[in-house]
């Protein structure tokens, strides 16, 4: 079986190299199922990082009580104070400390905009695969509006779709995405098709 090429990355003050290191990132819009797809893994033991948990602390942090609509506001403004790879660095940080750690499989839950990925892909040259999870905007509406928690009107995950593709740069890493997985019909083809993702890039 061939070995992944070493990673090399600048951490603190010296250089990192990882064997074997490989990073699952998941994309895609809301109610695509990343976080279905993302729970299969961390179910089967798979650590994880998460990029809106480095929000979620942040607004701890400032004492802002978490909605949908202060958790938008302050990604952005998070995103226009600190620079858009702001939560990205962070999660380098992360990737990088379970990788000493010895985890060589890692995933990444909630990468949304181009610059995140310019930051993982320049970090972890060869390591980051990036998978996006695709579903038609009608189903994506209607599991949206079904979920037992923070569920949104069809006109307000039209909303969300347009911040998130504008004010997010959310587009670009799914357009570019190395694999794509179309979950528009059960989970267990979901998982069936997760299951062929992991053989085909041994993960």
């Amino acid at each position: 079986m061939p070995q992944a090429k070493a990673v090399s990355i600048c951490y603190n003050t010296g250089m990192t190299h990882h064997e074997n290191l490989k990073i699952l990132a998941f994309v895609g819009l809301p109610g695509s199922g990343k976080s279905t797809a993302v729970q299969y893994f961390t179910e089967k033991g798979y650590p994880k990082v998460y990029f809106g948990g480095v929000i979620y602390e942040a607004m701890k942090e400032a004492g802002i009580e978490r909605t949908a609509d202060s958790e938008r506001f302050f990604r952005e403004e998070y995103r226009v104070k600190n620079g858009k790879d702001a939560v990205a660095r962070k999660i380098v940080e992360q990737i990088t400390h379970l990788a000493d750690a010895g985890q060589h499989r890692i995933i990444a839950d909630g990468l949304y905009g181009w610059t995140e990925y310019k930051t993982l892909k320049e970090a972890f040259p060869g390591e980051l695969v990036l998978t996006a999870i695709v579903a038609p905007r009608h189903l994506r509406y209607h599991r949206l509006a079904h979920r037992p928690e923070r569920s949104y009107t069809e006109q307000e995950s039209y909303e969300r779709d347009i911040t998130q593709i504008e004010n997010l740069e959310q587009g670009g890493p799914i357009a570019i995405s190395d694999h794509y997985i179309i979950n528009d019909t059960s989970i267990e083809r979901l998982h069936e098709q997760l299951d062929t993702l992991t053989r085909e890039i041994e993960f």
